[in-house]
């Protein structure tokens, strides 16, 4: 996030789009609904009317894929009726005149039409974000598990520019992380392409500053291989070792038969988890590790915010923490790595070598609480609102030209109906966790598929009445829940519970995933509903 979630509650306008906080993240989301209540104008954009739609000024409900469409649409608008900031956008940004020229191409009867969003609630939309300013967008995994996701992603900073939206209080382009230390992760270098605190192997001064630092000859400035090139080259023998740390992924990867199959290729399989799950099974080694309240360490969370975890209880049986199970593989490998706990391994590697971390202890943060980065110095406060007057990292921000494109799998007359997956309020994920919990359980105990009612009566389904759904890849059984919520032609189903998980009849093939990040297109995936005999 560029901003907070502070700021949601006392912000003049929030823009949601494919975000359903309200289940997804339903502590950040009371921040939202008490800004709405204290005055704060929201527009909620989704193909669901999700619940967050109730709390709406203006809600939206467009098809599934047509997010850049839409956002063109709308800035056509803000640049037609002079609608936006004309001295940010000449101060701050560049390639305007691409912009322009692009979105001329999407006036709103064209958006409307690729949308399904109404031609007046487009202008309506536009209006509203031309004249309360400033606003903040907030999004979720409905913007980026798309074949465009990327594109999504910078559309709204677009419009956001656009708008002169960045580096003030209550504006923004706000991601709400899918997982909890999702951004942690990235910081930390959990990326192909980075080494922690965002800084890139394949630069040599950066190479070879964490070189000396580690004291070794010399490290490579390749980029290193995404999950789905890592998994696909498993069959194929490009990849013959794999270690899979605090993953479920034959549960969490789009086409279970498919990842199933790379599992079972691999010559030697390394599972470490806090229990065992459905990838454990395919492990020739499992590796127990402990849990987030065994040990000491950080969370960041999705506002940037670095915050102390401490460890209350000790890990049961021969669990360790993950960082001394790294440590005793490589000594076994002849390195003996120093540092011997969280504290040490931040404060004396992390915050060291990362310029963005610098000014971020574990004295600091247990003596004044979390801290946002960059933070990079022991006097500075830490930073809320990224971007400040105008001033990008890059220099000045650049506007990209895109085109919207349609989803990789398209409804047709075999699979007439599009699926769409996320996540329910009360379990997470893959249930590794909260399937163990029993009130949980009892509160949903299966998960079931939603239909439209115009849909459900066409085809002579009634609620919780068991259907199959199936796509190209396969068929889950599962009991239908007719809903108001739901638009015709739409099926949405979690992938919480292993028997109906919605990510058997998705696409494992890269071709539908984004084609810069191969994030898998969990949003759009064709399918059929048949009625049981």
């Amino acid at each position: 996030m560029t901003n907070t979630i502070g700021e949601f509650a006392t912000a003049k306008l929030l823009f949601c789009i494919g975000t359903n906080m309200t289940e997804a993240h339903p502590v950040a989301a009371t921040y939202l609904k008490n800004g709405v209540r204290s005055g704060t104008k929201l527009i909620v954009v989704d193909p669901r009317r999700q619940e967050l739609a109730d709390y709406a000024h203006i809600f939206a409900q467009l098809r599934v894929g047509s997010d850049i469409a839409f956002l063109n649409g709308v800035m056509n608008v803000l640049i037609a009726e002079n609608l936006y900031d004309n001295r940010f956008v000449e101060d701050n940004c560049e390639n305007f005149d691409d912009l322009v020229a692009k979105v001329a191409e999407y006036p709103p009867s064209r958006a409307a039409r690729i949308s399904g969003v109404p031609e007046k609630t487009i202008i309506e939309i536009a209006r509203m974000l031309g004249t309360i300013k400033p606003a903040m967008v907030i999004y979720t995994l409905g913007i980026t598990e798309h074949n465009t996701g990327k594109r999504n992603v910078m559309s709204l900073a677009n419009l956001q520019m656009l708008l002169g939206n960045m580096g003030v209080e209550g504006g923004g382009v706000n991601p709400m992380r899918g997982q909890n230390n999702v951004q942690g992760a990235c910081d930390m270098g959990a990326l192909p392409n980075m080494y922690c605190g965002y800084q890139r192997v394949a630069v040599p001064e950066i190479s070879e500053k964490f070189a000396r630092f580690w004291g070794v000859d010399g490290l490579s400035t390749r980029e290193g291989l995404k999950i789905a090139e890592m998994t696909n080259g498993l069959p194929a023998g490009k990849v013959k070792a794999f270690w899979i740390f605090g993953e479920n992924l034959v549960a969490t990867e789009p086409d279970i038969g498919h990842i199933s199959h790379c599992l079972n290729s691999a010559e030697f399989l390394v599972v470490q988890d806090i229990f065992r799950n459905e990838t454990t099974p395919y492990a020739d080694v499992i590796l127990p590790s402990a849990a987030w309240c065994e040990d000491d360490g950080t969370f960041t969370n999705t506002e940037r915010r670095v915050s102390r975890v401490r460890k209350i209880k000790e890990a049961p049986g021969e669990a360790r923490p993950n960082w001394w199970i790294f440590k005793e593989v490589a000594r076994r490998w002849g390195y003996d790595w120093p540092s011997n706990s969280g504290r040490d391994l931040w404060d004396r590697e992390i915050a060291p070598l990362c310029p963005a971390f610098a000014g971020i202890t574990f004295d600091r943060m247990d003596a004044i609480g979390g801290i946002q980065w960059p933070c990079p110095s022991e006097d500075h406060p830490g930073t809320a609102v990224l971007h400040r007057d105008g001033r990008f990292s890059r220099g000045k921000g650049n506007f990209q030209a895109i085109d919207w494109v349609p989803s990789a799998e398209e409804p047709d007359e075999t699979y007439p109906f599009v699926l769409s997956t996320g996540r329910r309020l009360v379990h997470y994920h893959s249930r590794t966790q909260t399937g163990r919990a029993k009130g949980l359980n009892e509160r949903m105990p299966e998960e079931r598929a939603d239909i439209s009612i115009p849909d459900a009566e066409r085809l002579g389904i009634a609620n919780g009445e068991t259907i199959r759904v199936v796509s190209r890849r396969g068929s889950v059984k599962i009991k239908a829940n007719v809903s108001k919520r739901m638009p015709q032609g739409m099926v949405w189903m979690s992938f919480h519970f292993w028997e109906t998980n919605a990510n058997r009849l998705l696409s494992g093939d890269t071709a539908s995933f984004d084609p810069d990040t191969l994030t898998p297109s969990y949003k759009a995936c064709a399918v059929k509903i048949e009625k049981m005999a």
